[in-house]
């Protein structure tokens, strides 16, 4: 007991320095030299047998300053990329520099460094057509030669340590490929494993990791880094998406730079001090240099940029301006450099979509570098904050649905007016099937492509829809602004939008579409404003809604009081009627942040004494998209069953 008492206080020791000490975020200029007065280690070429290419083959081996047979090492493979071979790190990289001067400052542990040809093929060489057939495919080949050949052929020959925790893998370009396919393929063999620059050779993620549980059990380092401006960082962004969304801990590290040996180098002098040593996954968010442009930005705008622990960089060229902000949930100020650029990091940003403006010179404007979307009654910037538990919202590889934007005349308003229509896949094929229908609302300064582009609706439903968890439908999102004048919540205004519904809106729907037309194939949702349309419309109406969703959203205490009460004494009136037609009363709301909550309990208090039935739900956050996009994927399953 005293025993394993002191290791777990050594590894806690431990596990604090590693948490104690600067985190190191880029190697420094001319650590690639060779340095005088130093210990060096050896660099040999081997030749090992191949039973899975049917030759012999050849690697080189870097052993330690300082190596003894009679010690025992960890072994980390260091692969190279589809125009070299085993000596291409030697050429392009000087990882034994590298290494050497990393042992002299005491930075990584001993280790012995195999260099392999990843081409595993009779013909090996990088010649002629690198790109043939054959020599790509010797690349997945090379998985064979590596587990059954190579490694058995170290482990015999040299003094090494012959298990996971004690056995790395990493590699660029389609080495870095090979890494991620071969290490995280066969947890059991590599506990760390590295990608500098991962080509397309790079499995997707659901191959790679198809079970999360056991990647976070196994694994003690997961590293995945990229130069900025590479074209290929496509691959290593879906592999860290995927990553966070299974809450798979790994460090991605994102610094300036191209496809070549800066950024490589760099991954080689960043990973090997991480490996074969305690280390601290609550850092790993610490370690980028630079963050990942934002999915909401313009095509090829850098910024904003999101860091790993959800703060955004932002980077405005205003020469001439005196002052900058941005307001995203709270204002921020920007310093200027001289280059007239101004830049800010703000805080950790809440998950989800967000709006913001930039204040230049007390001006809101909306930010070129990033999408707009009409919100706050004006177009504004928006952010996509990732987070692990957003892959309900996220494209997937199921059958989509399509969006389609229509328009209609109104007899109401007397005018032409634009509606957004989700329909489910198969849609078009399925002629003999009538769909039904969910009528969603938007919010107060928003219209008819609110649910449509911030809610992301077609995709939610999607995969629902292709999950079986929630019934094929059509999504019906109109416009909900129907008048200049008056109150957007005065009963006016609240009548006309009725009438706007029952008298234009569905008709054309089901003139239009193959759609049901009893109440049992009908719902009726919305967010704030179209919570309170909801309210008004779908109470009146429960003979044509047998589904109701109310998000963030209730009777406005003071401005609405007079209305509230001639709604309470219908429902009383009405309590029996709505309770039989209605088979679903769902409401819900952000937490007490939700600027909506107070007059959400209010009003839920009235239910209760009216004993008109409801279901009530909450989802953390205020009164914002996050919310709204949560309330959508919960709703929608209960709809129609």
């Amino acid at each position: 007991m005293k025993k394993q008492l002191f290791f777990g206080l050594i590894l806690a020791i431990a596990a604090g320095l590693v948490q104690a000490q600067p985190i190191e975020k880029h190697m420094p200029s001319g650590f690639d030299s060779v340095r005088a007065g130093i210990d060096h280690g050896r660099l040999d070429t081997i030749v090992y047998p191949s039973k899975t290419v049917g030759t012999s083959r050849r690697a080189l081996v870097y052993t330690p300053p300082g190596y003894s047979k009679k010690k025992k090492y960890p072994v980390l493979y260091l692969l190279h990329g589809i125009g070299g071979d085993e000596k291409e790190w030697l050429n392009g990289g000087r990882p034994q520099v590298i290494l050497d001067n990393l042992y002299a400052d005491g930075k990584i542990e001993p280790m012995i460094v195999v260099l392999p040809n990843g081409r595993a093929m009779k013909d090996d060489r990088a010649i002629g057509n690198i790109m043939d057939t054959a020599k790509v495919r010797a690349f997945a080949v090379f998985e064979q030669d590596l587990l059954n050949d190579l490694v058995p052929y170290i482990e015999k020959k040299w003094p090494v340590m012959a298990d996971a925790d004690h056995r790395a893998i990493a590699g660029l370009s389609m080495g870095g490929g090979q890494s991620l396919n071969f290490g995280l393929g066969h947890l059991d063999k590599f506990a760390w494993v590295g990608a500098f620059s991962a080509a397309p050779n790079t499995k997707r993620p659901e191959e790679l990791v198809p079970d999360p549980a056991a990647a976070r059990r196994q694994l003690k380092l997961l590293w995945i880094s990229c130069g900025d401006a590479d074209g290929l960082i496509t691959f290593s962004r879906r592999t860290h998406e995927y990553l966070r969304r299974n809450d798979v801990p790994h460090i991605y590290y994102i610094e300036p730079g191209v496809h070549d040996f800066k950024v490589w180098k760099n991954g080689l002098y960043m990973f090997s001090q991480l490996i074969f040593k305690p280390v601290n996954v609550s850092t790993f968010s610490q370690y980028t240099v630079l963050g990942e442009p934002a999915a909401t930005n313009v095509r090829s705008a850098r910024y904003p940029q999101l860091l790993p622990d959800s703060r955004v960089v932002f980077r405005v060229k205003a020469p001439d301006a005196q002052k900058v902000q941005v307001d995203l949930v709270r204002k921020y100020d920007l310093a200027r450099d001289t280059g007239g650029y101004w830049m800010v990091t703000t805080d950790s940003v809440s998950e989800g979509f967000h709006y913001y403006s930039l204040l230049i010179d007390g001006v809101a404007v909306a930010d070129p570098s990033s999408e707009t979307f009409y919100g706050m009654g004006r177009m504004a910037s928006g952010i996509e904050i990732p987070f692990r538990g957003d892959e309900y919202y996220t494209e997937k590889d199921v059958p989509h649905g399509d969006i389609r934007v229509r328009s209609y005349f109104s007899p109401v308003l007397n005018a032409w007016r634009q509606v957004y229509i989700y329909t489910p896949p198969g849609y078009d094929q399925n002629m003999e099937v009538k769909y039904p229908t969910l009528y969603i609302l938007h919010g107060g300064g928003e219209d008819e492509r609110g649910w449509a582009m911030q809610g992301r609706t077609n995709v939610i439903l999607d995969n629902l829809i292709a999950v079986g968890k929630a019934k094929p439908m059509v999504v019906v999102m109109p416009d909900a602004n129907v008048g200049t004048g008056g109150m957007a919540f005065g009963e006016n205004m609240l009548r006309t939008f009725e009438a706007e519904m029952v008298r234009g809106v569905i008709p054309f729907v089901e003139k239009q579409y193959r759609v049901r037309t009893d109440a049992a194939g009908r719902a009726m949702a919305g967010l704030s404003l179209g919570g309170i349309h909801t309210l008004y419309t779908g109470v009146h109406h429960t003979d044509r809604f047998a589904y109701l969703g109310v998000f963030s959203s209730g009777w406005i205490q003071q401005a609405q009081a007079d209305l509230a009460r001639a709604q309470y004494d219908l429902m009383a009136r009405r309590a029996d009627t709505i309770n039989n037609q209605l088979k679903l009363f769902w409401i819900s709301d952000g937490e007490k942040e939700d600027i909506a909550y107070r007059n959400c309990q209010a009003m839920l208090k009235q239910f209760d004494e009216l004993k008109v039935r409801y279901t009530y739900s909450e989802y953390p956050g205020g009164h914002t998209w996050p919310v709204w996009r949560n309330n959508l994927y919960n709703f929608s399953q209960l709809l129609f069953k």
